[in-house]
């Protein structure tokens, strides 16, 4: 990974307006300041959203970011957004508010925290590694789109997709909430049934890609699957 500086300012001033709305969304909705884990995690999340904006191409976060974009399981990738809002809406309110099952021990809350900052790093390699790395699964011939071979990507075909099924659970558990875990094994299972997908789709639309399946035989975890 890579520090750019191409329009550095204008994405120093997006991640501190990212860092402020977390922080303000963070405690609007949990309703309290003194949860050191809660705290924690959410200083990690603003640490790893500045390391993202100083190694993402700027060319690939303003593709990520186009709207109208159309593609590929369209359901899917709702389901997925929807799943998401519905883990950390309800981990914030179970352990700021609610207290339905907000037992999760300390010693395993660090544990999680660390597995999501892990996942979270080696997702960010592979959107750095990868030009191509958008939301929606298409072919995007307009940019040239060639199969990405480097950095993770010698080690799984969907590396990103890995690390998002490692966080969805981890985080849960970070925050400190069990209810909040069935949320993020779903977020985990879509995710997983996503990267098979887009698998599928590559194999028969992008060149060199069912070459490449026979050199990285795995799609997620090595050695597994």
């Amino acid at each position: 990974m890579m520090i750019t500086t191409m329009h550095l300012p204008q994405r120093l001033g997006r991640w501190l307006l990212f860092a402020a709305l977390l922080t303000l969304f963070t405690l609007g909705v949990a309703g309290r300041a003194d949860l050191p884990m809660l705290n924690a995690f959410v200083g990690v999340c603003a640490a790893l959203m500045l390391v993202a904006v100083l190694i993402i191409d700027p060319e690939v976060l303003r593709e990520r970011l186009r709207r109208g974009q159309t593609g590929e399981d369209p359901g899917r990738l709702l389901a997925l957004r929807l799943v998401f809002l519905a883990l950390f809406g309800f981990a914030l309110l179970d352990v700021g508010r609610l207290h339905w099952s907000d037992r999760v021990p300390a010693p395993l809350q660090a544990p999680a925290l660390l597995a999501f900052t892990l996942a979270f790093l080696w997702e960010l390699w592979a959107v750095s590694a990868n030009r191509f790395f958008l939301p929606v699964i298409r072919v995007q011939h307009e940019r040239g789109h060639t199969v990405v071979s480097s950095g993770p990507y010698g080690v799984v075909r969907h590396p990103g997709y890995a690390g998002m099924a490692v966080m969805g659970p981890a985080s849960a558990l970070a925050l400190g909430s069990w209810g909040a875990l069935l949320p993020g094994l779903a977020l985990s299972g879509l995710i997983l049934a996503r990267a098979a997908h887009e698998d599928r789709f590559l194999r028969g639309h992008l060149e060199g890609y069912a070459d490449y399946s026979a050199r990285v035989r795995f799609k997620i975890l090595p050695g597994v699957w």
